[in-house]
């Protein structure tokens, strides 16, 4: 099975090789019709701590790192 990727905004850039990534995803609401806008935060790895807040950014899933990072970061997109 492919590993998912996802794009987001890193907004928390404080712990140590770990960045924390909001996703924002749009969905259609099934009974309004709706455009509904939905964000999530993801813990990702940054190993060597090179991306600040503000950057948009690709991660990607992995195994487990610690108890809250499941995903690592896997390049800067260009705005």
């Amino acid at each position: 099975m492919p590993k998912r990727i996802l794009q987001g905004i890193v907004v928390s850039d404080k712990g140590d090789k770990t960045v924390v990534v909001n996703v924002e995803r749009t969905f259609l609401h099934p009974l309004l019709k709706k455009i509904v806008r939905r964000s999530k935060r993801y813990h990702a790895h940054d190993e060597a701590n090179t991306f600040k807040v503000g950057q948009t950014v690709a991660i990607q899933e992995c195994p487990p790192k610690s108890k809250l990072k499941r995903w690592e970061v896997v390049d800067r997109v260009k705005a």
